[in-house]
């Protein structure tokens, strides 16, 4: 008896994958206001969405109605005009990815270390208060480079949003 397979449901190498690189991302897009300009960067005021109440990639400077995002300013736009503003999809993904993945890592990589190693070193002590106190050191410590990390990155212009054009 022969099987009957369907070449058509099953790829025919690996390469008829989709690729990771190859899904569309969608471009993050603000509008809001100039507040003042700095050379090539200026400030712009843009409504506060409630996606910003966990983001903590610190590329804007929020407040209770509004935020403040220092973007690249290449249309030489005027202080005071309502402009479009767009960040690159992969610099949000990353940022995200720095904030929540490597303090998570940390907690979890500090958990197994402080129970399986330091307990050998500390026999008395109990191997679980051992694994939460290096566990949350580790994680709160992952907070530390992130933030001092992130101000290394401030100042690189591709990671920073671009004035795309003027709306008003």
């Amino acid at each position: 008896m022969k099987a009957i397979v369907n070449t058509q449901i099953f790829p025919r190498s690996l390469r008829d994958f989709p690729k990771p690189y190859m899904l569309k991302l969608k471009i993050m897009e603000e509008v809001g206001v100039i507040k003042s300009i700095e050379g090539l960067t200026a400030k712009v005021s843009v409504p506060r969405k409630s996606a910003c109440d966990g983001c903590t990639v610190d590329i804007c400077k929020p407040d209770e109605q509004s935020m403040e995002i220092e973007a690249l300013n290449p249309i030489k736009a005027r202080v005071g005009q309502k402009v479009k503003i767009v960040m690159k999809p992969y610099t949000f993904l990353k940022g995200s990815l720095i904030v929540y993945g490597v303090p998570a890592l940390a907690l979890i990589i500090g958990a197994i270390i402080g129970k399986e190693v330091l307990s050998l070193y500390f026999k008395e002590a109990d191997p679980d208060i051992l694994s939460s106190i290096f566990g949350f050191g580790a994680f709160i410590i992952s907070f530390v480079v992130i933030k001092l990390w992130s101000r290394r990155l401030e100042k690189k212009v591709e990671l920073k949003p671009v004035i795309e054009e003027i709306v008003e």
